[in-house]
């Protein structure tokens, strides 16, 4: 009898919150009509790699809690640091002082990031990270005297943020069209893809860098930078790069003297491997852009590092009005970054990066398998990033239309099983914590084969 009224209450109780959600709070990237008529789980607590809803049932966070988590949930070692860090002080502003903890992380982020990145600007998210890189490189051209430069060069597909600059450079055309008004002029060019563009990844990475050097070889002395999403082209449906590229178009950009801007808000913080995937091919950026697992998914934080020879195109006296005017108002917080410290004390003690080989080959062996089942046209994979792109007709690469929400009905159909999963329209994301333990890896492919296997022939007989 008592659990059953505990159940009740806790029906209630999830009943109630599901009425207040709909009544005040307006979700991000979410058509709010379908979200009315849902019946939403709503998350209440987290243990470890699993998320806890209102009703108790537990979800392995097959997305690290949209691409930010790195340890698990509830990680006692971060833990303790936020709250030893709140009986000091949890903000105090950067403009005009220093913080403990906001200068201990800086330090570190120089020591580990490529060489010679020298400088920290921080941030709130990934978004304002990729804006400050835009406005530094920029201003840097208009403070040594070449004012006529102020494009960009993008990819198409490409993903760095919602503010208005962030999406100028942004190549999803569903992101810009709306705002197309609002936005400033970039150069795009395809992403190196083959199953978006005919031949094989050899010939697409080919025609992009061709295209990059025909726009630098016309225009170099209007273009700023080159911004790129190293390796691994996250909200763009985990594009995946072939080898080389990034280290050709850090080629071009030392070529025609423009800079080089690496987002590595997604690729960063072990995902793709290594520490940041630049350093997969050793490529040295002059601006990169850090954010969502820098505070491994506890607290809102993002990093903008550059060189010194960047810096000081900015000092001078007042009156030559060379200062970089921009700043946030939890710019440096301490409760963050001494989240983002005791992160990266845990990617050294518990040595992290060195245990990727093994979860990167198991994940690799379980998309193979995948890649063969009917309805899938591909199974891409860069270290722990991995997508699975469901199609109409595997020959053709057909698409389902929007409307028939696959991806979203497919991911649904894995939440009795225990997984919890995102999609990108019908391109399955699959992005689990990097400290994830093997077995709860395994578990948690396991029940993706087999929803694709056996739930998804179902889910469109029914559409």
């Amino acid at each position: 009898m008592r659990a059953q009224n505990k159940m009740t209450k806790t029906n209630q109780l999830t009943k109630k919150l599901i009425e207040l959600d709909k009544k005040c709070i307006w979700h991000p990237f979410t058509q709010m009509a379908d979200w009315l008529k849902s019946q939403p789980v709503i998350i209440d607590s987290a243990e470890g790699f699993y998320l806890i809803d209102t009703e108790g049932n537990r979800y392995i966070d097959g997305v690290s809690s949209l691409w930010c988590n790195v340890h698990g949930h509830r990680v006692k070692k971060i833990d303790d640091a936020i709250k030893a860090q709140t009986d000091k002080v949890s903000h105090s502003t950067l403009l005009g002082l220093g913080q403990t903890k906001s200068i201990e992380l800086a330090e570190k982020l120089v020591r580990i990031t490529p060489p010679g990145l020298q400088k920290v600007f921080y941030s709130d998210s990934g978004a304002t990270a990729v804006e400050i890189a835009l406005k530094m490189a920029y201003q840097y051209f208009q403070n040594t005297g070449e004012k006529n430069r102020t494009k960009f060069i993008a990819l198409e597909s490409s993903y760095h943020g919602d503010t208005i600059g962030s999406v100028s450079v942004g190549g999803i055309k569903t992101f810009r069209s709306i705002f197309r008004p609002l936005l400033f002029e970039a150069f795009f060019v395809p992403a190196p893809h083959p199953y978006r563009f005919d031949g094989s990844k050899e010939d697409c990475a080919k025609y992009t860098l061709d295209k990059i050097e025909g726009i630098l070889k016309t225009r170099c002395d209007q273009i700023v930078a080159v911004i790129i999403e190293p390796l691994v082209q996250g909200a763009g449906g985990i594009i995946v790069h072939p080898q080389g590229f990034l280290t050709s178009v850090r080629q071009l950009t030392k070529k025609y003297s423009v800079l080089l801007i690496a987002d590595e808000v997604a690729t960063g913080f072990g995902k793709t491997g290594k520490m940041f995937a630049c350093e997969n091919e050793t490529v040295n950026p002059d601006i990169m852009c850090l954010g969502k697992a820098i505070t491994a998914g506890y607290l809102p934080l993002a990093a903008t590092l550059t060189t010194g020879q960047i810096f000081d195109a900015f000092l001078g006296p007042i009156s030559e009005y060379k200062t970089f005017y921009h700043g946030h108002t939890y710019t440096g917080n301490a409760l963050a970054c001494t989240a983002a410290l005791a992160s990266l004390e845990l990617f050294e003690q518990n040595r992290l990066i060195e245990s990727l080989p093994a979860k990167i080959e198991l994940m690799k062996q379980y998309f193979a398998k995948i890649a063969e089942l009917p309805f899938v046209g591909e199974a891409r994979q860069c270290g722990l990033m991995g997508a699975i792109e469901i199609v109409k007709d595997k020959s053709s690469k057909e698409s389902f239309s929007p409307e028939q929400k696959i991806g979203s009905k497919l991911c649904s159909s894995m939440r009795p099983a225990g997984v919890m999963l995102r999609p990108l329209g019908d391109c399955v994301v699959v992005m689990p914590p990097v400290a994830i333990k093997p077995d709860l890896l395994e578990k948690l492919l396991n029940i993706i084969l087999h929803s694709i296997e056996n739930d998804l022939p179902k889910i469109i007989r029914d559409v």
